[in-house]
């Protein structure tokens, strides 16, 4: 008594025991209930199975047999003119170019066939026929003279075929075949009458004579196990394949072939000695030909039997694996805490609106009170950071804008003086209105220009530095019209241009030839300023290219100059971080490319 109290009291002074009993009870229920209904259910579902299994592995396996048969029909047809052929049947005997092309017909057919045993085509004229056979690696072609062929029965049933065609086993026949193929370990012979077109006479017959080399490599898909039995017939019900010889006489003794119905797939079932058997049947769309597999019922069962030990033991291990899952995780599986595991994996993968309802007063209400609490909280935060940022970036990306090199207004000045000494006022005043319009493009407030706006403003950049260095400034422009409305940060191609002149044709006292060009590719586009003027030192390359390849932030804010690593700055606030800025040099050249990704900014097209 004191064992059952103290039970008792186990199992209802937790809410987990609780939990615990009442969860094994139903597992228990359910997989007993389950076991009964699959011990009731099984044994006629292993015979749908295998009758629904092996009804379509005959139905596959009979159409390759059926397509191969087809392929037989197909050799069949000569491939070559078949007047030409159709003379040569009827003048073989007087013609020699007749005969050759009768051999080289036969030859072509038996060629790389290594199913077949042996080609014979009897010829009505001459009263004779060719043999084709395969000695060693070699085919070799005789002919006899006989006319014995023609009084096979298989002739007569090719002559009044409406294919002209006939079949024949070799296998299961007792008549003796006036080619003697059956001694040349022949299996299955295909024979078909060729008739003049003109006539319909019968000039000839080709006949095909195989081996079992394809027929058992498609029936191996068929598995046979324990005492199954398999057969093969022809749509007039002539024998071509039986696994066992005496099995065949018992269905036909039995008249089971003739109960197969016309119906392509089907099932039958009879008794011998107290013996049950399953025959499943299937008969070609094409031919005709029966494909028949025996099966004892014995077996069937057995298989049943053997799935049904197999299904109980999974059981068994269901039920223990659950009821001991049930008695481990039960005190840990209460709804609170899933809601909020649920939520933390949201707020983990992102999600910052994952909040929980608070119900209750107890632990896990105030841990998730708390949760709430910290999920506002990171809300606000990252919502002043985003904030910061954004601003930040702005600043950032007017105060890029709004810087002008001074070396560059110092020069254009400069030559404006110069120019002014040796010159007359007219060309003094083009060079005015050429830095006027310079300076109202520098200081105009769009971010973003079109190429064609951009390439203006060089025009006036050079046509003052034209003034400086004369006709040592070659300038070359490669822009396509379709490309001179894309969207470009302002000032981009001028910051290289210029570059280009501080560092290539103020280094030097030869001409320098600058070469701008715009291309479109599928996911971007490209903007190239080249020089011919002093390579870039490869120490100073390498520098420049490894802040080009630091964050745009650290990189702006640790350099002091304000040229291309700015640039590459506005491409990637612009653009995003795939647009960039790449530079190669050379002893020929110095390129600077910019890279500006589709779809940023106000979007290139």
């Amino acid at each position: 008594m004191r064992s059952i109290k103290r039970l008792h009291e186990w199992a209802t002074g937790r809410l987990v025991n609780k939990l615990n009993l009442l969860f094994s009870a139903i597992i228990i229920l359910v997989v007993g209930s389950l076991t009964l209904i699959s011990y009731q259910m099984l044994q006629k579902e292993a015979i749908g199975h295998s009758i629904s299994s092996t009804s379509n592995n005959l139905k596959l396996v009979n159409q390759n047999l059926e397509d191969y048969v087809k392929e037989m029909e197909k050799r069949s047809l000569p491939q070559s003119n078949f007047d030409e052929l159709s003379y040569a049947f009827v003048h073989e005997a007087e013609s020699y170019s007749s005969k050759m092309l009768i051999e080289e017909y036969l030859r072509s057919i038996f060629y790389n066939e290594m199913d077949l045993e042996g080609i014979y085509l009897y010829l009505f004229n001459s009263g004779k026929y060719y043999e084709v056979k395969r000695l060693r690696n070699d085919i070799t072609i005789s002919t006899h003279e006989d006319t014995s062929p023609i009084e096979q029965p298989w002739y007569e049933e090719a002559l009044q075929s409406q294919f002209n065609r006939s079949y024949q086993s070799l296998e299961f026949t007792t008549i003796e075949d006036s080619y003697h193929a059956r001694a040349e370990q022949g299996y299955f012979a295909y024979h078909r009458v060729m008739r003049s077109i003109a006539t319909r006479t019968p000039q000839a017959v080709i006949s095909f004579y195989y081996n079992r080399t394809v027929f058992d490599d498609i029936v191996k898909d068929i598995p046979i196990e324990g005492d199954e039995q398999l057969f093969w017939l022809s749509p007039t019900n002539e024998l071509f394949m039986a696994s066992n010889q005496d099995t065949y006489k018992q269905l036909v003794d039995h008249q089971v072939i003739d109960a197969l119905t016309d119906e392509h797939d089907g099932q039958y079932s009879y008794t011998i000695d107290d013996h049950k058997y399953l025959v499943i049947y299937n008969i070609g769309d094409k031919e005709g030909w029966k494909l028949i597999k025996q099966i004892p019922y014995t077996q069937i069962n057995a298989s049943a039997k053997q799935s049904l030990q197999f299904s109980l033991l999974i059981g068994i291990g269901f039920l223990v694996l659950a009821v001991l899952l049930v008695f481990i995780f039960a005190s840990h599986i209460t709804k609170p805490l899933i809601r909020l595991s649920t939520q933390m994996k949201r707020f983990s993968a992102g999600d910052f609106d994952a909040t929980l309802e608070v119900v209750g007063t107890d632990e896990l209400a105030y841990i998730s009170h708390r949760f709430n609490s910290m999920v506002r909280r990171t809300n606000e935060l990252i919502n002043e950071r985003y904030k910061l940022k954004l601003a930040e970036k702005n600043a950032v990306l007017k105060a890029l804008e709004a810087e002008i090199n001074p070396h560059f207004l110092y020069n254009a000045l400069q030559a404006i003086s110069t120019k002014a000494l040796k010159n007359g006022q007219l060309e003094i005043v083009d060079m005015v209105d050429s830095l006027a319009m310079s300076l109202r493009y520098c200081i105009s407030g769009s971010d973003i220009v079109t190429a064609q706006e951009e390439l203006k403003h060089i025009g006036h950049y050079l046509a003052i530095q034209k003034a400086r260095f004369g006709e040592r400034l070659i300038v070359n422009m490669d822009v396509p019209e379709a490309l001179t409305t894309i969207d470009v940060p302002k000032l981009s191609i001028q910051t290289l241009v210029e570059n280009a002149v501080k560092h290539g044709l103020e280094k030097v006292s030869t001409p320098v030839t600058i070469n701008i060009s715009v291309r479109s590719e599928e996911h971007h586009v490209t903007i190239t300023v080249e020089n011919n003027g002093p390579a870039i030192v490869q120490e100073k390359l390498a520098e420049i290219r490894h802040w080009l390849a630091q964050d745009w932030e650290e990189a702006l804010y640790k350099q002091e100059s304000i040229g291309l690593v700015n640039l590459n700055a506005r491409l990637k606030l612009l653009y995003g971080n795939e647009s960039r800025l790449e530079i190669e040099s050379d002893e020929n050249s110095t390129r600077m490319i910019i890279i500006l990704t589709r779809g940023g900014s106000r979007g290139n097209d």
